[in-house]
């Protein structure tokens, strides 16, 4: 089943207040611009070889994903990414990825235009990015299953610290920005006041106070 819940995204974000660690996790989808949280329905729509591959599309129920022709007015999103197995253990999602759907192995068989079952999908994850806005994966947007350069973050207590939109929409007013990314934080900014993971080749991420 494909998982809407934005406690389950991936990419969390880790960081340290300068000398005092700071847990930071980014604990939903972004709710507030990105939709409901990604679940998949457990009926494909049966568009396609390869359920939600590269480029293709998907509409948007109450509580369920299908994919659509991306022509199709019921499209609401794209896949920009498509990997096997579990996301905690897979590569990430490009950066500008507003929500990742989860698939599990064990929905039906998909059945093609001419009737006959494609297969049981594997399990794997989907990196989504919507066709209209809001993209609540670029930066600044306050969501999205990544933080990037140019997101904001504030202070989540229990030394935790997580992402909201740096125009001041969220809930929660952004405390500081991610203005640059480095390999380690001997390579940031001298005003930098907060270290966030970022992964990748340049993991670091070098947030200063807004």
């Amino acid at each position: 089943m494909l998982a809407w819940n934005k406690a389950r995204w991936v990419g969390a974000v880790c960081a340290a207040l300068l000398a005092m660690p700071l847990a930071a996790c980014q604990g939903s989808p972004h709710a507030g611009s990105g939709g409901p949280s990604p679940e998949a329905g457990r009926s494909p729509s049966g568009y396609g070889a390869v359920f939600l591959a590269v480029d293709e599309c998907s509409s948007r129920g109450r509580d369920a994903f299908t994919e659509v022709p991306c022509r199709s007015e019921r499209a609401v999103a794209r896949v920009t990414a498509r990997y096997d197995g579990k996301a905690v253990d897979g590569p990430t999602c490009p950066a500008r990825t507003d929500f990742v759907l989860h698939i599990s192995e064990d929905r039906p068989s998909l059945v093609g235009s001419d009737g006959t079952a494609t297969g049981e999908i594997p399990q794997g994850y989907a990196c989504m990015r919507n066709l209209e806005p809001p993209h609540p994966g670029d930066p600044g947007g306050g969501g999205g299953p990544r933080t990037i350069v140019g997101d904001c973050v504030y202070a989540a207590g229990r030394g935790q610290v997580r992402e909201t939109a740096c125009d001041g929409s969220g809930k929660e007013k952004p405390r500081y920005r991610v203005a640059a990314a480095a390999v380690d934080r001997a390579k940031c900014p001298a005003l930098t006041a907060l270290y966030v993971t970022l992964g990748g080749s340049e993991p670091v991420g070098c947030a200063v106070r807004v």
